[in-house]
């Protein structure tokens, strides 16, 4: 015999228009599962439900932040986040991620599935014809092993699933400069669609100070990678981490600990670039996330 049991969860103050609905399904056996579907934008803290969202930007390239009872398990895209002392986890959601983003949350021998709908963004599309086909795609054998072993430690610097918190913590800007180039766009070279661009440019002269966004340890901090020029990445826990390409100088070195504000490399023109700039990047283990969705506006014109 199965019995269906039905409540509804009243929203937060701050999130209007939130309608949550839980749906109970306990068939006779060792374990109970729960659905909780969210029309719009979280489950919340109530007495029903084991998780608490902290903070989210619920639209492809964002996050949410979370934080669940002590004894709940959280699973996301199959993999079973570790959370910290404080049950505190983040996940992230990347360019072409789908409509609905699903969280397993086990807790008390319940398993609970939490949907969250994500926001579907228009991208920036460049179109650049006649371009000669070495500039399209490198097919010399020494340059894709180059970018082979590049490619191998960027994978690594970002595999790592550091204890750190500072993924709680707001970003600032890494550098002072123009917005040359923003999340999401792709060019399309003599009609093949090329990778699109997972970052925000920053164009600045080259010797411009580049100073940590947010807290972190170094992972990589390579001289000269094929595309990337030289390249720092900054790992802030729980699978957050950062990457600045197309350095000038780089003033760290790998398993130094950074604070938010320091000085960690200047801004180059290094690798494939066109110009002097600054390409900053945000992952959530392989989920490519928007910087700009990072940045606390407050606090950055405060620091100026």
């Amino acid at each position: 015999m199965t019995q269906i049991i039905t409540n509804y969860l009243r929203p937060l103050p701050f999130l209007t228009g939130l309608l949550v609905s839980l749906i109970l399904i306990q068939p006779v056996s060792a374990n109970t599962v729960k659905s909780v579907s969210a029309a719009s934008s979280v489950a919340n803290k109530t007495t029903q439900s084991p998780l608490t969202v902290l903070q989210s930007k619920l639209v492809q390239g964002g996050f949410l932040i979370g934080q669940v009872k002590a004894g709940t398990q959280v699973e996301f895209l199959d993999r079973n986040l570790v959370v910290n002392s404080q049950r505190q986890f983040i996940i992230g959601f990347g360019r072409d991620f789908p409509d609905t983003a699903t969280l397993k949350l086990t807790h008390s021998n319940t398993t609970e599935s939490v949907q969250f709908n994500i926001r579907k963004r228009q991208w920036k599309i460049e179109r650049i014809d006649g371009l000669p086909p070495s500039k399209v795609n490198p097919k010399s054998a020494a340059v894709l092993k180059r970018i082979a072993e590049d490619v191998r430690e960027i994978k690594k610097g970002r595999a790592m699933e550091s204890s750190l918190n500072y993924f709680l913590h707001p970003f600032i800007y890494p550098a002072k400069g123009r917005i040359s180039g923003v999340y999401g766009s792709q060019r399309v070279l003599n009609g093949e669609p090329k990778r699109p661009h997972y970052g925000q440019d920053i164009a600045a002269p080259v010797g411009t100070p580049v100073i940590a966004p947010l807290s972190g340890i170094v992972r990589v901090a390579h001289p000269d990678m094929f595309y990337s020029g030289a390249t720092v990445i900054l790992d802030h826990g729980h699978g957050l981490t950062s990457t600045y390409l197309h350095l000038d100088k780089i003033h760290v070195t790998v398993g130094q600990e950074i604070k938010q504000g320091e000085l960690m490399a200047t801004i180059g023109q290094s690798g494939r670039a066109t110009g002097p700039h600054l390409d900053w990047r945000i992952n959530w283990h392989n989920q490519r996330l928007d910087p700009a969705l990072f940045i606390d506006d407050t606090l950055e014109k405060a620091a100026n």
